[in-house]
């Protein structure tokens, strides 16, 4: 049986803040850990270094990852936005299988190239990502993370240092970096699994795309994209009107097989802007041919609803040991009126785990089968307590 334990501490000392987080976590643990996760809020890199290294130093993880977060850490039931404070999350089990790595980029003649991809084994099932988000490519390389890594779902987030570019600080087992990406590897007979919340509702009927440029949708069902959303907003409550003026986005079909889409089969994209002469929608990512979109609303209680419909599966069952969550910078206090929102809701529908995190400048997780890049979201790993079959 997998066990996990979390830790949180605020203060200015964060050398030992972070000795202090790190015990509270090793407190909850049956055995020697497998592998932490370590995550720094401090505006000074040097400080953010040293309490990266001293958490590590009272764990004693052979594997460990860690970051900075300009905006804050989640843990013990609560996010901590803007104030100096470390979060750990510790797991320990022989179900676990554990291979830590860090990525780096190269120029070759070309362009780059990222060095560093772990080999992907059979019993592997989730990799975890904490990527600099200056000095890593993460779009592309989740964008050819089916061919790196196998498929393999990931999990994560870009972590941005409190000074800007150059400020922030990584992780890696004993060593600290100051660009690249680091991650994890986790495999074995534990069951873990990885999920994301985009925090949107759709709005009226699914629509094919009937002709596009690129990132301008031009037709929607064989008429205007324009028009299509004009027509959408006439028929919306006024709040609702409102709401889309800030709001408003499009979710995208990834899988066109499927029967039915529901809510979660769309990867949620913004609306850039509107383009009058066209009569289009302007949306950040290509759209092709063919290819079933929604419009979609975000606000606190899509986002609320959201986040407890994507974790619904382990409401029932046994009790998961632990959850790492990477949330939007977005989705704190300023969003829901409450900075301990999205912990509160995953501790709720996964009985009570032990839930660690920070606020992300973008968050990694898997929609429909494949891995992306995130903005407003939260993306979970969940640790359950059961095993599964390795073929």
């Amino acid at each position: 049986m997998v066990s996990c334990g979390s830790g949180v501490a605020v203060g200015f000392d964060l050398s030992r803040t972070a000795v202090i987080a790190a015990s509270r976590a090793m407190t909850e643990l049956s055995a020697p850990p497998e592998f932490a996760c370590i995550f720094v809020r401090a505006a000074n890199p040097a400080d953010v270094a040293d309490a990266l290294s001293a958490a590590q130093r009272t764990i004693g993880a052979r594997h460990s990852i860690g970051c900075s977060s300009s905006h804050g850490v989640i843990g013990g039931g609560h996010g901590i936005e803007d104030v100096s404070a470390v979060s750990v999350f510790v797991a320990a089990g022989p179900e676990l299988t554990v291979r830590s790595f860090h990525l780096e980029v190269m120029p070759t003649p070309e362009s780059i190239a990222v060095v560093g991809v772990p080999p992907i084994e059979p019993d592997d099932q989730v990799t975890i990502v904490l990527a600099d988000a200056y000095s890593f490519p993460v779009e592309g390389f989740v964008e050819q993370s089916a061919q790196s890594l196998s498929g393999l779902p990931m999990a994560g987030g870009l972590a941005v240092g409190g000074l800007g570019s150059g400020s922030t600080r990584l992780l890696i087992d004993d060593r600290v970096v100051d660009r690249g990406a680091v991650g994890l590897v986790l495999g074995g007979t534990a069951s873990i699994g990885a999920v994301v919340s985009q925090g949107c509702r759709p709005v009226g009927n699914p629509m094919t795309v009937t002709s596009c440029d690129g990132n301008v949708v031009l037709e929607l069902a064989g008429r205007p994209a324009l028009q299509r959303l004009e027509d959408l907003l006439r028929t919306l409550s006024p709040s609702d009107q409102v709401l889309a003026g800030t709001g408003l986005q499009i979710g995208m079909v990834h899988d066109e097989y499927a029967d039915h889409h529901e809510q979660g089969d769309f990867l949620i994209r913004s609306l850039v802007r509107v383009d009058s002469e066209r009569r289009a929608l302007v949306i950040a990512d290509d759209v092709h041919l063919g290819q079933t979109v929604s419009f979609q609303l975000r606000d606190a209680d899509a986002a609320s609803h959201d986040l407890h419909h994507t974790l619904a599966r382990w409401s029932e069952g046994p009790t998961p040991a632990g959850a790492l969550l990477f949330s939007c910078n977005g989705r704190g206090e300023r969003f829901f009126a409450s900075s301990d929102h999205d912990v509160t809701t995953v501790r709720e529908e996964l009985g009570g785990a032990e839930v660690a995190g920070y606020f992300a400048a973008g968050e990694i997780g898997p929609v429909a089968g494949r891995n992306q890049l995130h903005g407003f979201s939260a993306s979970v790993v969940v640790f359950e307590n059961e095993s599964h079959s390795v073929v």
